[in-house]
């Protein structure tokens, strides 16, 4: 029975969602249309890029871009323009940096 309930609790864990994983679309309908700010005041989100998927799980502010649409959480269309954008995001160097500016609708659901 504990062998049982070890292989269920096994096959769970390789079927968790790995939360900021995102992928970029150039064409088709996206999760979120987001707007790159170039200044820091101008976001909505401070966004920090992960070199690893597992340190992206399950926060909003750190993201992974994934190579295959499949594998991404989010699936994301970049917009020139800030008027069509969903979200406002800026790039951050630092993990410690990463972190919502204002409250925001899409908060909480990005992972």
């Amino acid at each position: 029975m504990k062998k049982l309930l070890l292989l269920i609790l096994m096959i769970l864990m390789g079927f968790t969602c790995f939360a900021g994983s995102v992928y970029v679309m150039d064409s088709g309908k996206p999760d979120l249309v987001i707007w790159i700010a170039p200044y820091k005041s101008q976001a909505d989100l401070c966004v920090y890029v992960a070199p690893h998927r597992s340190e992206a799980r399950g926060k909003d502010e750190i993201w992974y871009f994934e190579k295959y649409r499949s594998s991404a959480d989010i699936k994301i269309k970049i917009t020139k323009y800030k008027s069509q954008a969903d979200l406002k995001i800026y790039y951050v160097k630092y993990k410690s940096e990463a972190g919502w500016r204002k409250s925001h609708p899409w908060m909480g659901r990005l992972h």
